[in-house]
């Protein structure tokens, strides 16, 4: 969850398309270069540990663009394949 924040506030297209799971993938990822992404906060976290091959995380991601302020806030599952973590889905909350 961390390292897909961090790519979006650095519009690292590539990492976010190589974590998402090729059933949700989109073809072709375009970030908008007017949001700044200023924080993250984990919320929850059901399973996703050393042993497991699924998890959620719920958090917060928190954005300017321009003087205006938001939060995306999201309820995300990922599973393990191959020894990596994907992005699977995501319900906004």
């Amino acid at each position: 969850m961390r390292s897909r924040y961090t790519a979006f506030a650095r519009g690292d297209v590539d990492h976010l398309l190589r974590t998402w799971h090729p059933a949700t993938r989109p073809a072709t990822l375009t970030l908008d270069p007017s949001i700044r992404w200023t924080r993250l906060e984990v919320l929850d976290r059901v399973g996703g540990g050393l042993l497991d091959t699924d998890g959620i995380v719920e958090f917060r991601a928190h954005h300017c663009e321009g003087p205006q302020t938001g939060v995306l806030h999201e309820r995300s599952r990922f599973v393990r394949e191959g020894g990596r973590w994907l992005y699977r889905d995501g319900a906004a909350r």
